[in-house]
């Protein structure tokens, strides 16, 4: 369990872009376009590994830390879009999971 929480690593990451004049490149295109290329690079990861090579990844260090880095990379992004636009990350995915179960129903 860590104490990081998504509010303070917005801020974070706001504070980092800011330090480096990168806010005006950081538009909610860009951030999208960004996200895209990080879930690309997290996919291209297990592109041709077969299903129980990727259930494996983590097992060898080098693939663990690429695989790490990646998921970090969507996050970020993710969450600096999501701050861009004032949505609530975790808000939004409570309300998704919760359309989802009315509209499929358990059997």
């Amino acid at each position: 369990m860590t104490d990081h929480d998504v509010a303070g690593l917005q801020r974070r990451l706001a504070e980092f872009a800011a330090a480096r004049d990168w806010e005006p490149y950081h538009t909610p295109k860009n951030l999208a376009a960004a996200l895209s290329v990080e879930a690309a690079e997290l996919v291209e990861i297990f592109q041709w590994l077969t299903p129980e090579e990727s259930a494996r990844i983590m097992d060898d260090p080098e693939s663990a830390h690429r695989v790490t880095d990646e998921v970090a990379d969507v996050l970020a992004y993710l969450l600096q879009f999501c701050g861009r636009l004032g949505i609530d990350p975790l808000t939004a995915l409570a309300a998704k999971i919760d359309r989802n179960e009315h509209r499929f129903p358990a059997p």
